[in-house]
C-alpha cells in the first residue's frame, strides 16, 4: 500500500483493514500470529536455504538467486490479453473535488466534505458518480455536500456487478424475485 492510503485507512476514528476494510481494535497485538511468525520456516526460492519467517523478507531482498528466481518468472510471464489489466475505472478511492487531497474511500470522501467543505459552494463533478458505468464526468452537482450525503450512503460494489450488463441483471433480479 501507498502511504496515502494508508493514511486513509488508519484514520484516528475508525481504523479499518486495508484488504477487507473491517474495523481495526487500534492497540491489541495479534500474539499468536506474532509467535507463528517467529517458529515457523520456510524456505527460499533462490538458495533453497531454509529460514524462519520473521527473516525471509530480509534474506530475500540479498540473495541473488532469489533475484534470478523472480527474474525468471517475470520472463516467463506471457503477455497474454487475459492476464493483462483491464482498463476499468478506479471505483474504490477517490480524490475530493475541492481540495488536492486523495485517496478516500467513498466514506472518507463523505466525511472529510462534510469536515472541510460543507461551506462550499462551488459546483463540482462528483468522483464516485463519475467512476460508474452511468456516471457523467461532467456533470457538476448544483450542491454537492447534499448529494454526497444523500446518494453515497452505501457502497454501489455491494449491490452492483460492473461486469454485467443491465439486461443480464434485470433477468437476475427477475429470477431472485420469483424465487422469494
Amino acid at each position: 500500500f501507498c502511504s496515502a492510503c494508508l493514511q486513509e485507512c488508519l484514520k484516528p476514528k475508525k481504523p479499518v483493514c486495508g484488504v477487507c476494510r473491517s474495523a481495526l481494535a487500534p492497540g491489541v497485538r495479534a500474539t499468536e500470529l506474532e509467535r507463528q511468525i517467529e517458529s515457523t520456516e520456510t524456505s527460499c526460492h533462490g538458495c533453497r536455504k531454509n529460514f524462519l519467517l520473521s527473516k525471509i523478507r530480509a534474506h530475500v531482498a540479498t540473495c541473488s538467486k532469489y533475484q534470478n528466481y523472480i527474474m525468471e518468472g517475470v520472463k516467463a510471464t506471457t503477455k497474454d490479453a487475459s492476464l493483462q489489466p483491464r482498463n476499468v475505472p478506479n471505483r474504490y478511492t477517490f480524490p475530493c473535488p475541492y481540495c488536492p487531497e486523495k485517496n478516500f474511500d467513498q466514506e472518507g470522501l463523505v466525511e472529510h466534505c462534510k469536515l472541510s467543505h460543507s461551506t462550499d459552494t462551488k459546483s463540482v463533478v462528483c468522483p464516485i458518480c463519475a467512476s460508474m458505468p452511468w456516471g457523467d464526468p461532467n456533470y457538476r452537482s448544483a450542491n454537492f455536500i447534499e448529494h454526497i450525503q444523500r446518494r453515497h450512503q452505501f457502497s454501489y460494489d455491494t449491490f452492483v456487478d460492473y461486469d454485467v450488463d443491465e439486461e443480464d441483471m434485470m433477468n437476475q433480479v427477475l429470477q431472485r424475485s420469483i424465487i422469494d
